[in-house]
């Protein structure tokens, strides 16, 4: 339970596991990878962060929301695994930001996503990472980001 204590100490806790919004499920396993669905920003069964980086959210309002998200990835695998300290490490993480046209800063954005992985399980929480703008998601969500996880077998 290292890295849940790490969040605690982070003062961050992980959000009630989203039900799905459509026909999928939130994770799928395979072999030592788990695949987990595009999570958006929502906590306290309400979305967080609704909006256009750009134009009504700053970058730093993006970064808190692509954290959010990355807490819900979080919560995913904690459900599937029971333990968060049975991740090896991320693979890969696909990410999109809600953005006004023009915006180029989205590395930047989902950096929040990618800080608090890097925090909790240090160079092992660094992925392959595409940070893309698009101009809806679902609900009005300022991020959306989904991950390859390998974990323990």
């Amino acid at each position: 339970m290292v890295i849940e204590k790490k969040l605690q100490e982070m003062g961050l806790e992980l959000p009630e596991l989203p039900a799905p919004s459509g026909l999928y499920v939130p994770a799928r396993r395979v072999g030592n990878l788990i695949y987990i669905a595009g999570q958006t920003p929502d906590a306290h069964g309400k979305r967080q962060f609704v909006g256009v980086v750009g134009e009504d959210l700053s970058i730093e309002d993006g970064k808190r929301s692509a954290q959010v998200s990355a807490l819900n990835i979080l919560a995913v695998l904690k459900a599937e695994l029971g333990d968060l300290d049975k991740v090896k490490q991320f693979v890969q993480i696909i990410s999109y930001v809600r953005c006004s046209k023009g915006f180029g800063d989205h590395p930047a954005v989902i950096d929040g996503a990618s800080e608090l992985f890097k925090n909790l399980y240090g160079e092992a929480g660094l992925a392959a990472r595409l940070a893309i703008g698009a101009n809806e998601l679902p609900g009005g969500s300022a991020t959306e980001i989904m991950a390859v996880v390998e974990v323990e077998g």
